[in-house]
């Protein structure tokens, strides 16, 4: 294809998926001239390439719509809905026929006679009232800059005259087969990477290990690099969709308004494609099932008009949308006749359901409530498909509804299909990968546990805090033989319930580069992928919505009143709380600290020096326990928390695991134990936390020096970001005994709030993992703004992966240091401001 057409093609179809939703806006605010003159200004742009490309049928189209356009905008006639809906057949037209040419590579006959007719019919008409056309009249029509206008199709209309230009982009088009190309060439990188690393922690080879840390920051600056080229807003999902609900309205006789927010959030494209359909087919649901006619909203004490809200939010690896209206909600009662009658339950059965078991029939193959067929829904094809399509991509779909109020659903997708944070888990011998979206906690059973598997009619299930939790043993799921030592569980969300899968050990988290599922196997629901290790091993994907069908009668609905308690345990952090050196006293750390839990043979600690070591994937690591003075058992096994640092890690030896608990784990007492930071109330009791950071250092070799005096530079002001209760009670008494004025906050959107009421910091230290807006987001838009640019970014994180820290400084951190690392923390600030302040 000639390479102006094609350049012409693909400046169209952006300049008329723009077009399409100024249009249903500008519909609702007739009022407002700016959006006038942007919809008029694209199609202006249109006619004019078109002339220039040589496309008279287009131009033809596209000139009678600039016509409409610019009398609307000059306020010689009145905006109506006849107009919007001829010129939005305009853009059709313009776009069918556009299609055309790419396939033929030439225009298309047709006759647009019709069309055009309409359209000059709708141009010609009398002036509007004085309120309608009040904005745009108070600007008079410049006659010369019309006719300047058909001279020269590139300039803009004098009406825009006045407003500043919009500096040009920086960018340039890039073909996505490239970029694809690219992405797999960076993912076989990592791989490479992962495999050196894994080498050189075997081997310990000193003389590699700096030129491997340069490699590694550079291949992670590399992928994140790369994984920016792929992502795109998720608002590209929802450009069609203001106009589908404008037509839905007009077809179903209602008044709709679509609230969309979080449109700036981003995903990888491909998944952005593959979202696309079920999105509009769940607003399409809201429309026609969801939202009540304008009458019935006024007998039920509603607003005329219904309001559907879709948004999104990136919570750590994985994007969050939720789609709500606020209509009639689903008939439970309806729900149950129509799956009997269906065949999914029996009468017994669907009188016994529950309401979340009601709300889930609705992604049933065939299933629909709708009394007849319309041209929107009633054929029961639909959600089943929706939840098809969502689970094909590693994501999960959960329904919420409430009679009267409406219904809410949320889709948690991956934010790329191309790496995957995972967990990996044992069986036996073999290894498999859990992504860590589906993974809502850790729990540890056994006789010694707090923790017990429990058998009722037949079947295994864990009680979790006073409920039954089913359970499904990954041995014998896959075939591998019934697991005699699973006692880890992991604990799943997908699908809207809660379930187990017993495990025999979990291993490192990691993130994986994903190959799709061999031929073989592909018919296999359990596997969505596979991958290589670091130590070059095959790992296989489980699908956690596969293994669902497998508990799916039995699972634990997340309740109501789980529901009701999202937002409070938002401030809430799971801490694991055990006991340790025979005593009853609950000692507890961060869970997102703990790197796994290893249960030892004794036989397996050995004598090393001054202290005791284990062997873990081919590194001595230290064993100790909390108060120094560890003795390992004469027999049986020994319970074990691993800490990571990087490449150190410290086993520290437990009695037993009691619980994972999430508390507001404000440190009440102080402590001047170095091993412990204070004493906290988790679970109604009062609990020792861990230092994990003095472990690390004590045990690791690793000695910081420095002078406490030295650290403080008098008074300065230092903001912390961070979402953590645990940690922001932790670094806020911290930083104000080392004499720095402290304020924090919880989230990105607060911190920035700061900035534009003008507060000035001399350093700023922001978590790097964060619901919604991340540390990254943060980085970026601290370095593209004038007012903090200059201030020094240091990224605080629980983890300190070679990645991890690359990521941090690509985005645009000055530092990165471990955020449960007291000592070097303080240093980190006190050299930071000090050099700072001597530039």
């Amino acid at each position: 294809m000639d390479e102006l057409l094609q350049e012409f093609l693909t400046e169209t179809a952006e300049n008329l998926e723009t077009v399409d939703n100024e249009l249903v806006r500008f519909e609702r605010e007739p009022e407002d001239a700016e959006i006038l003159a942007n919809i008029f200004r694209l199609v202006h742009t249109v006619k004019g390439s078109c002339g220039f490309v040589g496309l008279p049928r287009l131009e033809a189209v596209a000139h009678a719509a600039e016509t409409l356009l610019g009398k609307m905008r000059d306020g010689k006639v009145a905006v109506t809905s006849e107009g919007v809906t001829a010129t939005l057949s305009a853009i059709d037209r313009i776009r069918h026929i556009t299609a055309k040419l790419a396939e033929l590579e030439t225009e298309p006959e047709g006759d647009d006679s019709a069309l055009i007719g309409q359209l000059e019919e709708l141009a010609s008409g009398e002036s509007p009232s004085p309120a309608t056309s009040a904005p745009a009249a108070a600007r008079s029509p410049d006659p010369e800059a019309e006719a300047k206008e058909e001279k020269s199709p590139t300039e803009q209309p004098a009406a825009d005259e006045a407003a500043p230009a919009a500096m040009p982009a920086q960018a340039i088009r890039v073909s996505v087969d490239l970029l694809e190309e690219l992405m797999t060439s960076v993912s076989e990188l990592v791989l490479t990477r992962n495999q050196l690393l894994q080498g050189y922690r075997t081997e310990q080879g000193e003389a590699l290990s700096l030129p491997l840390d340069r490699l590694s920051a550079q291949i992670g600056r590399l992928q994140e690099s790369v994984m920016r080229t792929r992502m795109q807003p998720i608002s590209g999902a929802w450009n069609t969709l203001p106009r589908m609900v404008r037509s839905l309205a007009l077809d179903l006789g209602k008044k709709i308004d679509l609230v969309m927010q979080g449109g700036e959030t981003e995903l990888d494209r491909q998944m952005l494609e593959l979202i696309k359909d079920p999105l509009a087919h769940m607003v399409r649901n809201a429309a026609d099932h969801g939202l009540e006619t304008a009458s019935e909203r006024r007998a039920a004490g509603k607003a005329e008009t219904g309001t559907i809200r879709l948004s999104a939010a990136q919570e750590g690896g994985h994007i969050t949308i939720t789609l709500a209206d606020d209509g009639r909600g689903l008939n439970h009662d309806r729900l149950r006749r129509k799956a009997v009658e269906k065949g999914l339950m029996s009468a017994a059965e669907a009188e016994a359901a529950t309401e979340t078991q009601l709300n889930r029939i609705i992604f049933a193959p065939g299933f629909s409530t709708a009394e007849s067929v319309t041209s929107v829904s009633g054929r029961g094809v639909g959600m089943d498909v929706v939840r098809a399509n969502v689970e094909k991509i590693g994501g999960a779909i959960e329904v919420d509804s409430e009679a009267g109020q409406g219904t809410k659903f949320k889709v948690r997708i991956p934010l790329t299909l191309a790496i995957l944070p995972a967990l990996v888990v044992g069986i036996g011998e073999a290894r498999f990968a859990v992504p860590q979206i589906a993974v809502a906690e850790l729990v540890r059973t056994g006789e010694q546990s707090g923790h017990r598997v429990e058998h009722v009619a037949g079947a295994p299930v864990l009680r979790l805090r006073g409920a039954l939790l089913p359970l499904l043993n990954l041995g014998g799921a896959l075939d591998l033989g019934v697991g005699e030592d699973a006692d880890h569980v992991l604990v799943i969300r997908s699908a809207g319930m809660l379930f187990g899968i017993l495990v025999d050990q979990i291993f490192d988290t990691e993130e994986l580069v994903v190959k799709p599922v061999s031929r073989p196997l592909a018919n296999l629901p359990v596997y969505s992928g596979n991958a290589i290790l670091g130590d070059g091993s095959v790992i296989m994907i489980l699908d956690v919505n596969g293994l669902a069908a497998e508990v799916a009668d039995v699972g634990t609905e997340e309740s109501t009143a789980d529901a009701e308690d999202e937002d409070d345990r938002k401030n809430l952090d799971p801490m694991l709380v055990f006991r340790a050196c025979g005593t009853a006293n609950p000692r507890a750390v961060p869970l997102s600290l703990v790197a796994r839990i290893e249960d030892f043979e004794s036989g397996a600690i050995e004598s090393s020096g001054s202290g005791w070591v284990v062997q873990i994937r081919g590194s001595l690591v230290p064993v100790v326990s909390i108060d120094g003075g560890f003795t390992p058992p004469a027999e049986g096994r020994q319970a074990a928390l691993i800490f990571a640092d990087g490449r150190d890690m410290v086993a520290l030896a437990v009695d037993e695991v009691l619980d994972i608990i999430e508390s507001e784990a404000k440190i009440e007492v102080a402590s001047d134990d170095p091993r412990r930071l204070g004493t906290s109330i988790i679970g109604g009791k009062a609990t020792d936390l861990v230092d994990v950071a003095y472990l690390l250092r004590e045990h690791t070799g690793r000695r910081t020096a420095f002078k406490a005096e030295a650290r403080t530079v008098d008074s300065a002001r230092v903001l912390v970001v961070d979402d953590s209760p645990f940690f922001r009670n932790m670094l806020k008494p911290l930083l104000d005994a080392a004499g720095y004025a402290a304020t924090v906050v919880t989230s990105v959107d607060e911190a920035l709030a700061l900035r534009e009421r003008g507060e000035r910091f001399d350093i700023i230290l922001s978590d790097i993992e964060m619901p919604g807006q991340t540390g990254l987001d943060l980085a970026r838009a601290v370095r593209g703004d004038d007012k903090w640019r200059e201030t020094p970014l240091v990224a605080l994180s629980s983890l300190s992966e070679d990645n991890d820290m690359s990521a941090g400084l690509a985005a645009g951190f000055d530092r990165y240091v471990a955020k449960f690392d007291r000592e070097r923390l303080l240093d980190m600030l006190a050299s930071s401001l000090k050099k700072e302040r001597a530039a």
